[in-house]
């Protein structure tokens, strides 16, 4: 069987940041004193800095010549720990390493800087293998000079290509991940080429030649102006006070966790949930991702905007686990992700059903990650935007309809072995937060069963009783 590799060479973005805690254990280890110069990648941006990148790299392995191996060893699994534990990055990149892992790839650090710095970074994300520069070693110490090439140019794309050879790897399924325009010719190397945190030469050339880009610490698409999301410029915007034609009754935000991973899961009854959602989101003071159905995002520009502040498109009618193994992958990197577990609006009288039906995703994502399930109950989102109109209500007066949104506290009970018991647990909390009247059977009138019908319907509305948004969702879950 061939091998798939993710390859990482990030030097700029991951390594050279690790820099200065190497050089504080390497002091601290009394194995040099003043100055330590150990060839790191640092900030390469230019060719001229990587062709500088062999003699520096020399001339730190011959500043090396006495040093003890063990020693040296101790002092980089000490500063490894020390810059995984500060840098943002190395959480999201761990994520992305387990991610690939998870799908029997077989993931590889490949650097300029001195191998025995780097394999202790490397084993502290979870990289199966390492590509470096060596040093030479005998008798436990090092001799000063190096056991191979410096791995800078034409030399790194060698190694990479002699290690995938060695493991008869397939390029054409393996995945590369370069951050630095120099090392661009990595990206060649592979059938699946990510620029990371591109400068804009970087940039330039993998909008030429079609190549994804992606944050190193966002989903792929995300977009960043001066170092910050989108999702962070606009927060401020998302207030109450802005949505004048619509009165908003918030409660229980504090139940969503100020940080690591959580799943917030809310029924959904109207286009306009995903902007009460984005209010909550906001007065939590987090940035979240959300899973949207595929007609969002191919819509022209709402689906730009959905991919650039980190929405992950979900196609149903494909049945790929894809779109839940990039919300783990997220979860894993401590974030919040939002889910509608219905899939989408129900229509006709399955609209006015007390029970909720639900799909596995929420459960599944909770026992993929073990991340907390917190569930907000909608109510009165329809009333502004009913599923038979095209644009929302937007005229303000005293009339306003009144939107309300309770988070509860995270669901207990969840097994992660059992998704029908699992989703049945999640969607009772839901239910349990909204309105007494939610859980009333009653008729519906005529006008109130048009508005739960996409504007030029023509199915069979005896039929909608009964429509599940998925093949995972015959599950008919009643409130507590």
């Amino acid at each position: 069987m061939r091998t798939i590799a993710a390859i990482f060479d990030l030097d700029r973005t991951f390594v050279g940041p690790a820099e200065p805690h190497v050089a504080r254990m390497v002091r601290r280890a009394e194995l040099v004193d003043g100055p330590v110069t150990l060839g790191w990648p640092g900030s390469f941006a230019t060719l001229a800095h990587v062709w500088a990148g062999g003699p520096r790299a020399r001339h730190a392995a011959s500043r090396a010549q006495g040093w003890s191996v063990a020693a040296v060893a101790a002092a980089a699994a000490e500063a490894a720990e020390a810059a995984v534990a500060t840098s943002p990055e190395a959480t999201h990149l761990a994520a992305l390493v387990d991610a690939h892992r998870s799908r029997g790839m077989v993931t590889v650090l490949v650097s300029s800087a001195p191998e025995p710095f780097i394999a202790p970074l490397a084993r502290a994300v979870g990289f199966d293998e390492v590509l470096a520069t060596p040093w030479e070693v005998e008798d436990g110490r090092f001799t000063g000079g190096l056991a191979g090439d410096v791995l800078v140019g034409h030399a790194k794309v060698r190694a990479i290509r002699d290690w995938m050879r060695a493991h008869r790897a397939h390029r054409r399924s393996s995945y590369a991940y370069v951050d630095a325009y120099p090392d661009a010719a990595v990206l060649a190397e592979v059938g699946h080429p990510v620029a990371v945190e591109p400068d804009l030469a970087m940039r330039n050339l993998a909008t030429l030649r079609g190549w994804e880009t992606r944050p190193l610490d966002a989903p792929p698409g995300v977009i960043k102006v001066g170092g910050r999301e989108l999702q962070d410029w606009l927060r401020p915007f998302s207030r109450p006070e802005l949505f004048p034609y619509a009165r908003f009754d918030i409660a229980g935000v504090e139940h969503v966790p100020a940080s690591g991973p959580a799943i917030l899961v809310f029924n959904h009854r109207s286009y306009f949930d995903a902007m009460v959602v984005n209010l909550v989101v906001a007065a939590s003071g987090r940035r979240a991702r959300f899973l949207g159905k595929r007609e969002v995002f191919d819509a022209p520009v709402v689906g730009t905007f959905a991919r650039a502040v980190g929405g992950i498109r979900v196609d149903r009618a494909s049945g790929s686990s894809e779109p839940l193994e990039r919300a783990a992958e997220a979860l894993r990197a401590g974030e919040l992700i939002t889910i509608a577990p219905q899939g989408t609006i129900p229509r006709g009288p399955a609209f006015f059903e007390p029970r909720l039906r639900g799909r596995w995703g929420a459960a599944r994502l909770a026992a993929m990650s073990g991340a907390p399930v917190v569930p907000l109950g909608l109510w009165g989102t329809e009333r502004v935007w009913p599923r038979n109109a095209r644009t929302p209500n937007i005229v303000p007066g005293p009339d306003r309809p009144l939107v309300r949104a309770r988070v509860g506290p995270p669901v207990e009970g969840l097994t992660g072995d059992d998704p029908d018991r699992d989703t049945t647990l999640i969607l009772d909390a839901v239910s349990e937060l909204l309105p007494p009247e939610a859980r009333e059977h009653r008729q519906p009138t005529a006008d109130e069963l048009a508005a739960t019908y996409p504007p030029g319907y023509g199915g069979d509305p005896t039929l909608e009783a009964d429509r599940r948004p998925g093949t995972d969702t015959t599950l008919e879950v009643r409130p507590t």
